[in-house]
């Protein structure tokens, strides 16, 4: 039987590609509508209903972070060798939708929320990797038409997103959370079903896994092991020090990979690794920033920030704390076509940005972002306006695009082919790490979980201002390091020139 890394998919007609794609756009649509609503009510549930304190909260969703990062790699596996990619995608679903279902009847149980949260990561894990790989397969062996569909893909990570941030917060305030986390898992029911009724579509796809039946005792085992897994995550998100000793491990372990990696390299692709490990670094610190978003921001937004936007007294319309979030998908939206004409635009003129150029800029948005919020928090006694949160949030948007946003393309300019999958796997874990040491940091605007719904400006003030200088001294680094990575990156490309006509030759 052939191997997976040997299947090419059957050569389809463009309508019938496009059909098929629709089939994957649906189920991502809904996805994501389901993941980032639930994100966007699931610290306030903790905190308001829950009861919980702001360093539960926040520890506890940065475990949840670090595992939703790191299981992809596992469901990536699972979908490539063991039970293809079409059944793993419809495992996830299940597992993503039964979490859901679960956070919705957690109200009065914390046992539920640490089930609810686990099949999550888990869900999540199976779903990622190989719904994106669906749509390579799709489209195999035309480039144009790929570039195109991520564009769509991606585009719709962002609508589902910006959906379901602005619903289920609505709902939470109006109906309860078990209403909106209901929602979430409604939405993907409804996604999955279509995926069954017109999965069909997808059969020109299929790989010799899938072409085959499965034992039902492989998918015993399977399913064993991923009770296992989602056990493993619950005893995780339920114990702190447990959560920070697998981080600390995985981080020690990846760095000891790292090292073995560059020691046994060909000479001529070390000056490649180098920058693949030095860029992602400097990428990865933005998630940090960004779990700001679903921890600190969002108890910011409920506690010191008004809600009534309006202009010369007249309030235009309000948002809920847990809609603030949805900013950043619309900020997303709004900037990407802005920053890929940019890009365009130098790069006709022969001004083309470096990578460590772009990230230097977006460290100094994010600076910028939270200098805003601290002078606005420390110079208001009372509430602080909305519209500065919608000027932050566009400055950390901005930001994303010129630095977390550039990670895949890092992988895909400077690591050797033969290590693009590990690299890319290194770089979620990556990703998962910065996430939880996000969370982390935003416990220095901590607050008991018996504080009222109005509370302190100067410890979000605080909070703010040491994010600040962090981001200032990132950049201070990153201009001083920047001649050291100009130069590996023209290592690099020397390199790889000679290398060309070596193989010419």
């Amino acid at each position: 039987m052939a191997s997976f890394s040997s299947f090419t998919a059957v050569q389809a007609p463009a309508a019938q590609r496009r059909r098929a794609f629709t089939v994957v756009l649906a189920i991502e649509l809904w996805e994501r509508f389901g993941y980032y609503g639930m994100q966007a009510v699931l610290t306030l549930f903790m905190v308001q209903q829950l009861r919980m304190a702001d360093t539960a909260a926040n520890l506890m969703m940065g475990a949840f972070s670090a595992l939703t990062y790191i299981t992809p790699a596992l469901g990536g596996v699972l979908g490539d060798r063991v039970l293809g990619t079409r059944r793993t995608v419809v495992m996830g679903t299940i597992s993503l939708a039964l979490g859901y279902a679960c956070l919705a009847a957690s109200l009065n149980s914390t046992t539920l929320l640490l089930l609810a949260m686990a099949l999550i990561s888990t869900g999540n894990g199976l779903f990622k990797p190989n719904a994106g790989n669906l749509v390579r397969r799709i489209y195999e062996g035309d480039d144009a038409a790929l570039d195109a569909a991520f564009t769509l893909y991606y585009m719709s990570v962002n609508v589902g997103s910006t959906v379901s941030m602005l619903l289920t917060p609505w709902l939470q305030v109006h109906y309860g959370a078990p209403v909106a986390f209901a929602t979430c898992s409604g939405g993907l029911v409804i996604g999955l079903l279509y995926y069954l009724w017109r999965s069909n579509w997808l059969d020109y796809t299929a790989s010799p896994i899938e072409q085959k039946g499965i034992p039902l005792s492989r998918f015993g085992l399977v399913g064993l092991g991923l009770l296992l897994l989602t056990v493993f995550n619950a005893w995780v998100l339920s114990s702190d020090g447990l959560a920070r000793l697998c981080i600390v491990i995985a981080g020690l372990g990846l760095a000891v990979i790292w090292a073995v990696l560059y020691v046994r390299a060909p000479k001529e692709e070390r000056p490649g690794l180098k920058l693949t490990y030095m860029l992602s670094l400097q990428g990865t610190i933005y998630l940090i920033y960004y779990q700001q978003m679903i921890t600190s921001l969002t108890l910011y937004a409920l506690r010191d920030v008004s809600g009534d936007f309006k202009i010369a007294g007249v309030t235009l319309f309000h948002m809920s704390a847990g809609q603030f979030q949805a900013l950043n998908s619309i900020w997303i939206m709004v900037l990407s076509p802005v920053l890929a004409f940019l890009y365009n635009r130098f790069g006709a003129q022969g001004r083309d940005l470096s990578i460590a150029r772009k990230m230097l800029i977006g460290y100094a948005m994010v600076a910028a972002a939270f200098g805003i919020w601290w002078f606005a928090t420390a110079a208001t006694t009372g509430l602080v306006s909305p519209w500065i949160m919608v000027v932050g949030y566009g400055l950390l948007s901005f930001a994303e695009l010129l630095t977390n946003g550039l990670g895949l393309a890092i992988i895909a300019r400077y690591a050797p082919a033969r290590l693009g999958g590990f690299m890319m796997g290194g770089l979620y874990l990556l990703w998962g790490i910065a996430m939880y040491v996000g969370s982390v940091i935003a416990n220095e605007a901590a607050m008991p979980a018996d504080v009222g719904t109005s509370a302190g400006n100067v410890l979000y003030a605080g909070l703010f201002r040491t994010l600040c200088e962090i981001a200032v001294a990132i950049v201070v680094i990153l201009a001083c390091v920047e001649p050291l990575t100009r130069r590996w990156d023209q290592q690099h490309i020397t390199v790889n020139k000679k290398f060309s006509a070596d193989l010419q030759r």
